[in-house]
């Protein structure tokens, strides 16, 4: 019988996802779960705080559609290109002259800058109920004075200061995996990035995989569990989840597409024709997947690399 976590991204977006809600799409350039960004996206979520290490193509689109009032983030890009241009219009654009009105569409986006180390810490923090991280590199960087949260205690043993970072307790985080079972046990293998410390810290999570599959393909390699059950709200089968970003051993990142998103965001307008396309005018993952040509799915599609088996057997 199918585990109750069991649902669609639809269902599992309207069930966990609120207006307001701290969310955290996971994957360090890996298992980028932009289905779920998308469904976020056409369920029209507002005023959500989003945190993500690397919030790249995923992210300025859920800013130019209107989600985000907040970004926590260390580095922000559209990786090996250039600037995300939603996010730097969001945050760049000129605020009224005092007595003027502000346009309707103008809604400034609060921005919370950390280094990968700070981001990642502070997500640690949070999986293992510590009250902050401690970390060396902030001092002598301009972090400190541009972001509040970041702090200094005193070295107990050496008197040395000593930076720190709060606790990241996400309302709810998405993590994308290879294949997990229906109770939400998860394998991830290839960049692991932050995933499992998301899952941990975050009060709900929804998780998507390639592939459903039985409890015993789980247990048969117990290494590459790193999202357990007991931590995971939904389970959503979802392929091609993380297209345009790649998914290890089931196909390559769409590097062309990462070209085309910077020509297309170079005017608010044509951002938002893309999305009226490919994100409002698609009913879900499957349907957005049958508009893109078959020739370019054949390309991304892996080339078999197995390792070699492990034998977990006992005397």
């Amino acid at each position: 019988m199918d585990s109750v976590k069991t649902m669609s991204m639809k269902e599992a977006v309207s069930k966990y996802v609120k207006d307001g809600d701290l969310a955290y799409l996971a994957g360090f350039t890996h298992m980028i779960p932009f289905a779920a960004g998308h469904e976020i996206i056409r369920q029209k979520k507002r005023n959500l705080v989003l945190a993500r290490a690397t919030p790249d193509i995923i992210y300025d689109q859920m800013i130019a559609a209107g989600c985000a009032k907040k970004l926590i983030f260390s580095y922000a890009g559209n990786p090996g290109v250039g600037s995300l241009r939603c996010f730097r219009r969001a945050t760049e654009r000129p605020k009224p002259k005092e007595g003027q009105p502000a346009p309707t569409d103008w809604k400034p986006l609060e921005i919370e800058e950390y280094t990968h180390f700070g981001l990642s810490g502070r997500l640690f923090a949070g999986a293992t109920n510590m009250p902050f991280l401690p970390m060396r590199s902030n001092i002598g960087s301009d972090l400190p004075a541009n972001n509040p949260a970041i702090k200094t205690v005193k070295d107990p043993f050496t008197g040395d200061d000593v930076s720190v970072v709060p606790p990241l307790r996400p309302d709810v985080a998405v993590v994308h995996v290879q294949r997990a079972d229906r109770n939400g046990n998860a394998h991830i293998w290839g960049i692991t990035g932050e995933q499992k410390d998301a899952a941990f810290a975050a009060k709900k999570v929804i998780l998507s995989a390639e592939e459903i599959v039985d409890e015993s393909v789980i247990r048969s390699d117990p290494n590459r569990t790193l999202i357990p059950d007991f931590v995971v709200h939904a389970v959503v089968h979802e392929p091609w989840c993380a297209h345009p970003s790649y998914v290890q051993g089931y196909y390559d990142r769409d590097n062309e597409f990462y070209m085309q998103w910077d020509e297309v965001t170079k005017e608010h307008e044509t951002t938002m024709k893309y999305m009226d396309e490919w994100v409002f005018g698609v009913e879900d993952r499957a349907e957005y997947m049958k508009k893109i040509p078959r020739e370019k799915l054949d390309r991304l599609k892996f080339k078999p690399a197995v390792c070699t088996p492990v034998d977990f057997g006992t005397m």
